[in-house]
């Protein structure tokens, strides 16, 4: 099974998450453990609330568990769906705050996640650089290969949802 991310030179992670800082956790769907095969990464009752950018049948979490699904494509977002990356990363940035294990998944771990844990980032505190600095340290040097992703987050996603907003309005 090929992925999304290998069709664009893009490895798998090696990890089915990663922790980011303190109950902060980032991963995806799938990852390849060395020297293994692509494998479903499922979750469990390992964290108190799931963020899905990104869902599938059977890849958790347990029912007990909160899940938050917030599902946004990897590509240029519409104002809605860069308000529902706010919103999932004002949720993460409040359990991390609480001391809850957040886990924000999307497909492989690295775009979707990556741009709402660090919104959540900014939101704790940290700046914009230092948070795509952690992300791509602590989760995949592939992370946030997005860039329009990391343009959304230098630019800060409250003007990049106005700028959305605006070109809603034209034709082109």
């Amino acid at each position: 099974m090929r992925t999304r991310q290998q069709e664009r030179g893009t490895p798998d992670p090696q990890e089915p998450w990663n922790r980011i800082v303190p109950h902060l956790w980032m991963g995806g769907h799938y990852f390849t453990p060395p020297g293994g095969d692509l494998e479903p990464a499922v979750v469990g009752r390992e964290f108190d609330l799931v963020v899905s950018l990104f869902t599938l049948p059977g890849h958790g979490p347990a029912p007990d568990v909160e899940h938050v699904v917030r599902e946004v494509p990897d590509a240029p977002l519409s104002a809605g769906q860069l308000l529902a990356v706010q919103e999932a990363a004002t949720l993460t940035a409040q359990a991390v705050r609480q001391g809850r294990r957040t886990l924000v998944r999307c497909h492989s771990g690295y775009n979707r996640s990556g741009l709402v844990a660090a919104q959540a980032l900014v939101g704790l505190g940290h700046d914009a650089g230092h948070a795509i600095g952690l992300i791509r340290e602590r989760r995949s040097p592939w992370a946030l290969d997005n860039p329009l992703f990391v343009d959304y987050l230098t630019t800060g996603l409250d003007t990049a949802y106005l700028l959305a907003g605006l070109g809603a309005g034209t034709d082109g």
